[in-house]
């Protein structure tokens, strides 16, 4: 399955939640979900209640939300579960700190992008480094005591995450950030409380853990 190259916040509606899709529009409360509330997209959301799911729509549901939200494929996604599913810790707890590792969000998380999608851009074009070297994988994973940085010589992209630091944008505890260096620092591994994607993670291990 590709990526979703269509409207982002659409997704948002369709979830019927924030998963943070969207810069600016977002803090500035002009987002979808407030302008057009609950109504599901499409010609006929108006018509469309949101009504009982069985077990399984809800199960696919928050699997679909923390995709989109992370702006992960389903392969991979699914190599994430199973992955945390043979964890020796509670899989949905690992399931998140697996996703929060990835070197896209902890660039979201520092700041130092409006989105996700902002920050695996800034990664795939080599414009980000981790302990001075360049990393151009998203799905790379930052360890504890880690460097994330912003390249200096990369001028157009250094004043984007200046510009997106500048918003209001609360940093989680688990990490440190440098304003001035455009950097920040992952202290440790998150805890449950510490993530405020807004996910059901135990119907996410039960859809992957079926047969």
């Amino acid at each position: 399955m590709g990526r979703y190259l269509g409207p982002k916040e659409r997704l948002s509606r369709r979830a019927g939640v924030d998963l943070g899709l969207k810069g600016e529009r977002r803090l500035l409360g002009k987002g979808a979900l407030e302008r057009r509330g609950q109504m599901v997209p499409g010609q006929h959301g108006r018509r469309m209640v949101r009504g009982r799911q069985s077990v399984y729509g809800e199960q696919l549901l928050e699997k679909q939300k923390a995709r989109w939200c992370y702006g992960i494929r389903e392969k991979q996604f699914r190599r994430y579960a199973k992955e945390a599913i043979r964890s020796q810790a509670i899989a949905g707890d690992q399931l998140l700190v697996i996703l929060e590792s990835r070197l896209d969000n902890v660039v979201y998380r520092l700041g130092l992008a409006g989105t996700r999608a902002q920050a695996r851009q800034f990664v795939n074009h080599g414009h980000v480094t981790v302990d001075g070297k360049k990393v151009d994988i998203a799905s790379f994973r930052v360890k504890p005591n880690q460097v994330v940085q912003v390249r200096d010589k990369s001028k157009a992209v250094t004043e984007r995450a200046a510009a997106a630091l500048a918003d209001v944008h609360r940093v989680p505890a688990w990490l440190e950030v440098n304003g001035d260096a455009l950097s920040g620092r992952v202290l440790r591994v998150p805890t449950l409380d510490e993530i405020d994607t807004p996910v059901n993670v135990q119907l996410i291990i039960e859809f992957y853990s079926r047969g």
